[in-house]
């Protein structure tokens, strides 16, 4: 049975959620036993949790510590972990060796257990190690070991149970994603003695099942079902789901194949093109780091911040609130991609072709300064005080970001929010930092103006033909991180022990901010007005969807967040199968709905 349990915590920690309500329940009485056991030591100065990440290179190293798939699967999610087995080494020779290879780590976490030989040589390596980089230790066992760590002064988590979920909840410990409240119970050692421990709150999201927060595994069966019957429907060949609730991802599963007949399987950490998700996950986020810093007013004409508007009257005065609730009047959308020619594109990268946009296929260089931007200027203005969503309503929200910021959209984000979050995946350009692998197929056949297969590149022909940033579409991005930055909006602008936004800022631009729609600044909302029965979505809940197949949505009233990530346009924007059969997006919030509401009754 224990060894059941270990099975089970892997699946959990792999993506394949456990959905027997029995043995949910099972799992979570020992991760309860775990959290219970957990005693953090040696904290006097405030180490643990981990704080800020982007400039963190970490490595772990086993000695006797047998869970460490769990370990790392769990730690992974917060931050890149490298590991090594230790196991194998036995002199000093070999000692000197590791040490070597671990120049470029600047943190080194020990996974010691009951089993580990705590001979003077390995004592010497951890107290070489930390003297020259940031250390810490786990272990699992007794806690007669801990004596052989008396003259250490590094951070030690330690529990007894030598077990997977042992080892999920320590590797939370260490970045946040649980609370650490206990002391030693028993003298181990005179440094190590009774009633010794550090308190530590959460500060990040946590990994455990649907019961922790009581919802029964077996009501969220129905994605399960919901996904496969997508998949076979071709509304999309791979499908990503993960749920959280009360701060802990409680569901996160990967579905299907990158193609319908390709043999590369859906992974949990598969990165998606998010198309308009973008707004509310870069451009919107970026516009409240301004309104933030009273850098920006709402009420101001974007032409204060974008020159070239300022001598055209049906745009010089519409301002950016306006832009955000898609109430400016814009042209929903510009065919940017029929005004190409044969002599604007290029096999080749060169000087006069610099902009790639799909594999083999450059632009040519100021493109979108003498033709996209022009033509965006030039179009007409005809809705303005009405709702009509408009992409170019986010190509402006780009420029006034970046001429008032003096920073391109892509770096900002990248470096000042996604990186110390904790998002490893996120961005603009993913081809610049993954590898191709990694990236799910947006199209087959991208019949607005390539022709080919896009992977990696932005499916939108505007964004890409402006080089793959856009304000309305260009990000890519996989689950976890998603579930991260949303966490952190449902913080209400905190998470990991950091403030990104003030509660105040989050407030105002989540909320509905028009008499003409229900929508908040940027955010997409519900629309009250056309509830159907059975319906749970609150008049607090905000989002967006984006073209490729993607959600993102955030519910206050029930504390959750649900991240699905698909690529429903593969292979060729619906020409061959047609669209959204199944709807998957609709169809497993409501599940997740369902399952919530069901627990609170």
């Amino acid at each position: 049975m224990v060894r059941l349990f270990t099975i089970m915590l892997v699946l959990l920690c792999m993506g394949a959620t456990a959905q027997n309500h029995a043995l949910s329940l099972e799992k979570l009485k020992e991760m309860e036993a775990a959290q219970s056991q957990i005693v953090l030591l040696n904290n006097s100065s405030g180490v643990l949790p981990i704080l800020r990440l982007p400039d963190l290179h970490i490595a772990n190293i086993r000695f006797g510590f047998t869970q460490s798939q769990v370990f790392d699967s769990i730690a992974n999610k917060y931050w890149g972990v490298s590991g090594f087995n230790g196991d194998t080494v036995r002199t000093q020779a070999a000692f000197d060796a590791l040490h070597d290879r671990l120049k470029a780590f600047n943190l080194i976490i020990f996974e010691l257990s009951a089993s580990t030989s705590f001979d003077p040589a390995l004592i010497d390596f951890i107290k070489d190690i930390a003297g020259s980089r940031q250390a810490m230790i786990v272990i699992t066992g007794d806690g007669k070991n801990l004596a052989h760590l008396d003259e250490l002064n590094m951070p030690i988590v330690w529990y007894e149970d030598d077990n997977a979920a042992g080892a999920s909840v320590a590797a939370q410990a260490l970045f946040g994603g649980v609370a650490v409240s206990n002391r030693l119970k028993t003298t181990f050692s005179k440094k190590f003695s009774r009633n010794t421990g550090f308190l530590t709150r959460k500060i990040r999201l946590g990994y455990t099942v649907p019961e922790a927060v009581a919802v029964n595994s077996e009501d969220l069966q129905k994605i399960d079902s919901i996904a496969e019957a997508g998949i076979e429907a071709h509304s999309a060949p791979s499908v990503v789901i993960l749920l959280a609730k009360d701060g802990q991802v409680i569901f996160s599963k990967a579905y299907g194949h990158h193609t319908y007949s390709g043999a590369e399987p859906t992974r949990l950490d598969d990165i998606f093109d998010m198309a308009s998700c973008t707004k509310v996950t870069a451009t919107t986020p970026s516009i409240m780091h301004l309104y933030d810093t009273h850098q920006l007013d709402l009420d101001s004409p974007i032409s204060r911040y974008v020159a070239l508007l300022r001598d055209i009257p049906d745009k010089k005065d519409i301002r950016v609130r306006e832009a955000l609730l898609h109430e400016a009047g814009f042209t929903p959308y510009i065919k940017f991609y029929e005004k190409l020619t044969p002599l604007d594109m290029s096999p080749d990268s060169s000087a006069s072709y610099p902009t790639k946009v799909a594999d083999h296929y450059y632009l040519r260089a100021n493109y979108f300064n003498e033709v996209m931007w022009p033509v965006t200027l030039a179009s007409k203005v005809e809705t303005r005080g009405k709702f009509v969503y408009s992409d170019l309503s986010m190509y402006m929200m780009k420029e006034v970001f970046e001429n008032i910021s003096h920073q391109k959209l892509n770096e900002y984000v990248l470096h000042d929010l996604y990186l110390p979050l904790g998002m490893q995946s996120t961005g603009f350009l993913p081809r610049n930092r993954f590898d191709r692998s990694r990236i799910v197929p947006t199209t087959e056949n991208d019949n607005w103006f390539r022709d080919m297969l896009v992977q990696g590149y932005v499916n939108d022909p505007g964004s890409a033909m402006a080089g793959g940033v856009e304000g309305h579409a260009g990000l890519f991005a996989n689950s976890n991180d998603l579930a991260i930055y949303y966490q952190m909006l449902l913080n209400k602008g905190a998470y990991g022990g950091q403030k990104y936004f003030d509660s105040s800022t989050v407030n105002y631009f989540i909320s509905r901010r028009s008499t003409v729609t229900y929508r908040g600044l940027g955010f997409d909302r519900v629309n009250m007005d056309k509830m159907e029965p059975g319906d749970h979505r609150s008049d607090q809940a905000f989002g967006h969807s984006g073209y490729t197949g993607t959600f993102v949505w955030v519910d206050p009233k029930y504390n959750l967040v649900y991240i699905c990530l698909t690529n429903r346009v593969y292979p060729d924007d619906g020409k061959t199968y047609g669209m959204s059969k199944v709807n998957i997006r609709a169809l497993t919030l409501k599940a997740f709905y369902d399952a919530v509401v069901k627990a609170t009754h």
